[in-house]
């Protein structure tokens, strides 16, 4: 039976729960670090050329850049039904296609998600003060490696976690989300997946983040995702 999008979103909550609890602070995060670290060096050094650009500012580009344009299309759309109301004659306007078809509600839809995602895992950031693992003794820092628990009561001064970076490709879901894109929606969870772990890999790789960072990035905001769309499209499943 498919769940309801509600429900979807309190499953994959439930399961970011639990990743934090099992696997955050673990030894299965140090082990997979540890993957990316060599005698003192990470797999790819910060800022290094061609990845950080690849990697990191080409898909934050892109992601403003979409966002911006979503928010440039809602006021066109905006204007466009003012004017429309305006016309004394009964002639049909020219249906548009593609993207420029989208409708105020699904743009804003859009919008939503490409803001809340990155935004409340930001949030949870300032709130965590979970260390990175190049910031730990155990990765040649200067920090203990000490629990969600701890690092809260200790005010660590970092913001590592969840991983916000890796947040604002996984925000991409609420593609899959849209009514007239369901017949492809497995299709786009794949695709925006792969997306925001290969942007949360190469925070990794540059010890930024631990596995368990992007992990429940990517179930936090993949819930997030649902729960909008179930506000807005009252969709069963």
């Amino acid at each position: 039976m498919t769940l309801s999008l509600t429900k979807q979103s309190l499953l994959l909550v439930a399961l970011a729960i639990a990743a934090t609890l099992l696997i955050e602070h673990s030894s299965i995060d140090i082990a997979i670090s540890q993957l990316f670290y060599n005698q003192g060096h990470w797999l790819i050094d910060k800022g290094q050329q061609p990845y950080a650009f690849i990697f990191y500012k080409l898909p934050k580009a892109l992601l403003i850049v979409t966002g911006l344009g979503l928010v440039a299309l809602l006021a066109w759309r905006s204007w466009q039904m003012r004017q429309n109301s305006l016309l004394l004659s009964k002639a049909q306007p020219t249906r548009a296609t593609g993207i420029f078809s989208l409708s105020r509600h699904e743009i804003s839809y859009l919008l939503l998600t490409l803001i809340l995602v990155p935004t409340i895992t930001a949030t949870l950031k300032s709130i965590t003060h979970v260390s990175c693992p190049n910031h730990l003794l155990l990765f040649n820092g200067e920090f203990e490696y000490l629990s969600i628990w701890q690092n809260i009561q200790a005010k660590t001064p970092a913001k590592c976690f969840p991983a916000a970076h890796a947040s604002a490709g996984f925000a991409l879901f609420g593609l899959a989300y849209l009514p007239r894109l369901r017949a492809y929606r497995l299709k786009i969870i794949v695709a925006v997946a792969l997306l925001g772990w290969l942007m949360g890999l190469y925070k990794m790789s540059i010890g930024d983040h631990f596995f368990s960072h992007t992990l429940v990035a990517m179930l936090l905001g993949w819930s997030i995702v649902c729960a909008i769309a179930a506000a807005m499209f009252r969709q069963t499943r």
